[in-house]
C-alpha cells in the first residue's frame, strides 16, 4: 500500500509528505525539487538568503527576496510533479517582501510559521487576488489554529488551505516553553487530535476541506502510519531529509547527523527568544559555558532577536554550519537525529518510507481478528 495522496483544494500531490522548510540554506531548490519529483511537497526555506548567497552587509536586506525568486524558479524548472512550497517565518523583518516574491513566482504553497500570520490574506490579496498559491499556517495548538481561522474569516472571508501541526520533538525553533517540551501533555499525539477536531468543525461550518499535516518526531513509515491514524492527512518531515544527497547543505553538515548520538541532541535558548533543538557542537558548548561570539548586526533579520544582548549571531552560526564549518556553528535537528545512519538519495528515502508504511499497514491489519460470516 502506497502512502496516500494529499488534496489541498484543487492541488493534488501523490504522497502526503511535506518536507519541512529548513534554514539557513538547508532546504533550497535542490532538495525541494527532489522531494517534489517523488510526489511530495518540497519546501524552500526563505530565511537569510541574502546572508547566505551574498556578502553579509546591509545592502543584502533587499536581496533576500531576489534570491528567493531564483530558488523558486530553479525548483519549478527541476520539478516535473509534486509541489513546491516556501516556508516564511512571520518573525522575519522582510516577511512582506518574501510573500510578494512567492506569490509572483507562483509557488504552490506558502507555509507561514514562527508567529501568527493574521495579516497574511490581506497581504496576498493586495499582491494578486486571483493567485493560485495556497496558504498554510504552522501551529502548535488548537487554540492558535482556531484564532487564525476566526481572524481570517472576520477580516478577509478566507480560511487557510492547509494546517501544519509541529510537535515538541521537531528540530529548530519550537513553539513551546522548555517545560512544555518535556511535558507528555504537549506531545504530538496529545495536541494533534484536538487540532484535527477543531479543523473538522471549521471545515464543516464553512464547507471547505482543510487538511491537517503533523510533524515533529516523524521519522519512519511506521511513524507516518501512526500519525495518520491519529487523524492527520499527512506528515511533515525535516531531519530525515537532511541526510540525503540532494540536501543543499555541505557534506560535513550532513555527516553531523550520521555521527550524532542520542546524548548529542539537546535544547538551547536561541537569541531570538525561543527554545531550539540542536545537535551539540564545540560552538554550542562554548556558548553554554558563557563564551560570547562578538558580532555586528548589519540588519535585524528577525524581529524577536535581541541582538544587543545576544551572545552570538544565529544567522552567522547557521550559515557557517550550512557551509560545513561546524566548529563555528551548529545544526538544528529533530529528536530522532541519532537514528540517521547514512546519507541516501531522496528517491531511496521515499522507497524506504513506503516499504515501512506498507509493513505498518499489514501488521495493523494482522492484529485485527477476521470476522467470517457463514451463510
Amino acid at each position: 500500500m502506497i502512502i496516500p495522496a494529499l488534496k489541498i483544494g484543487d492541488l493534488v500531490v501523490e504522497k502526503a509528505i511535506v518536507q519541512g522548510g529548513m534554514g539557513i540554506g538547508i532546504s533550497l531548490s535542490g532538495l525541494a525539487a527532489a522531494v517534489a519529483n517523488e510526489g511530495g511537497i518540497g519546501v524552500i526555506s526563505s530565511v537569510g538568503l541574502g546572508f547566505l548567497k551574498g556578502k553579509r552587509n546591509k545592502r543584502n536586506f533587499n536581496s533576500n527576496a531576489g534570491y528567493l525568486r531564483e530558488e523558486i524558479r530553479k525548483a519549478k524548472a527541476l520539478a516535473t510533479k509534486g509541489a513546491i512550497g516556501v516556508n516564511i517565518m512571520v518573525a522575519i523583518s522582510d516577511f512582506d517582501a518574501m510573500v510578494k516574491a512567492s506569490i509572483e513566482e507562483k509557488a504552490d504553497i506558502i507555509f507561514a510559521g514562527a508567529g501568527l500570520p493574521l495579516k497574511l490574506p490581506g497581504l496576498v490579496q493586495s499582491i494578486d487576488p486571483n493567485t493560485s498559491t495556497k496558504l498554510g499556517v504552522i501551529v502548535s495548538s488548537a487554540r492558535a489554529a482556531s484564532l487564525i481561522c476566526r481572524s481570517w474569516m472576520k477580516k478577509y472571508q478566507v480560511l487557510p488551505d492547509i494546517i501544519v501541526v509541529e510537535g515538541p520533538k521537531a528540530g529548530g525553533h519550537l513553539g513551546f516553553s522548555h517545560e512544555q517540551i518535556e511535558d507528555p501533555d504537549y506531545a504530538l499525539e496529545k495536541i494533534l487530535p484536538p487540532i484535527v477536531d477543531t479543523m473538522q468543525k471549521i471545515s464543516h461550518k464553512h464547507n471547505k476541506s482543510i487538511p491537517v499535516i503533523a510533524g515533529g518526531g516523524v521519522f519512519t513509515g511506521e511513524d507516518i502510519f501512526d500519525t495518520m491514524n491519529l487523524g492527520a492527512d499527512g506528515v511533515q518531515m525535516g531531519t530525515r531529509f537532511v541526510a540525503t544527497e540532494e540536501c543543499d547543505a555541505d557534506q560535513a553538515f550532513k555527516e553531523t547527523f550520521v555521527q550524532c548520538e542520542k546524548k548529542d541532541v539537546t535544547l538551547i535558548k536561541s537569541p531570538v527568544g525561543l527554545p531550539g533543538r540542536v545537535i551539540t557542537s564545540k560552538f554550542i558548548a562554548e556558548v553554554k559555558n558563557g563564551v560570547r561570539k562578538p558580532f555586528s548586526c548589519p540588519w535585524k533579520c528577525l524581529k524577536t532577536c535581541n541582538f544587543k544582548e545576544a551572545p552570538y549571531c544565529i544567522a552567522d552560526a547557521l550559515i557557517n554550519a550550512q557551509q560545513g564549518i561546524m566548529s563555528e556553528g551548529f545544526a538544528f535537528a529533530g529528536s530522532n537525529a541519532d537514528k540517521v545512519d547514512r546519507i541516501i538519495s531522496v528517491s531511496e528515502l521515499f522507497e524506504t518510507l513506503e516499504k515501512e508504511f506498507d509493513r505498518a499497514v499489514f501488521q495493523n491489519f494482522a492484529k485485527r481478528p477476521l470476522k467470517v460470516e457463514i451463510f
